[in-house]
């Protein structure tokens, strides 16, 4: 089974990439959000990669740019009616601490922003995601200090995206070169920084 790969981006397409590993190429399926965080083609990038096999489908490789995020997606597929793609596109709305959050206040609508995700099935991936560690940090975090009726303290770049959004630009794009600006400017830049390279990116 494979579990990580490093190597050299060759392609990327829509809904995957070719990894060019010591002159052997790997299709990894991966979300939008990773693929748009993926360095240019012929930069060298290292994904976590859970592997999935299938009498019909033979084996697909699915990957994730930390392991956080590969851990979130086995948990999701372990939920009755998630599949691959629906995990990677709740993934592409809400990263694993901010699932881990929606989950501990029962944030259904939040889940169900991700394509494919109706409110039944959201509603069940908040239930069963309650009390599963999804992320490094202590479940209790999310469950002691987040009540119910609280809203979650948004991340850096969740605020970054909200400010974006409320000047106009669709959720999508907000997220995209919110994540663009992350990678260039690191984790440890402040909101306002990624605000300011964000509309950067999008040439305002």
């Amino acid at each position: 089974m494979i579990g990580r790969l490093r190597g050299i981006v060759a392609e990327t397409a829509e809904e995957d990439a070719l990894i060019d590993v010591a002159g052997v190429g790997y299709v990894v399926r991966c979300g939008a959000r990773t693929l748009s965080r993926l360095p240019e083609i012929g930069g060298e990038t290292v994904l976590h990669v859970e592997t999935q096999w299938g009498e019909q489908t033979g084996m697909k490789l699915y990957g994730f740019l930390s392991r956080e995020e590969r851990r979130a997606f086995v948990i999701l597929l372990s939920i009755q009616g998630v599949g691959p793609k629906a995990a990677l596109s709740v993934l592409d709305v809400l990263p694993p601490a901010e699932l881990a959050a929606a989950a501990a206040r029962e944030d259904k609508a939040a889940i169900a922003r991700a394509q494919g995700v109706g409110p039944k099935l959201a509603l069940r991936i908040a239930t069963e995601l309650k009390d599963k560690p999804i992320t490094d940090g202590p479940v209790a975090a999310f469950h002691g200090q987040i009540g119910p009726a609280q809203p979650a303290r948004p991340s850096v770049p969740g605020e970054a995206v909200a400010a974006l959004m409320g000047l106009g630009v669709a959720e999508p794009a907000a997220r995209r070169v919110v994540e663009q600006a992350a990678v260039r400017l690191g984790d440890e830049a402040a909101a306002p920084a990624l605000i300011k390279a964000a509309l950067q990116e999008l040439g305002r």
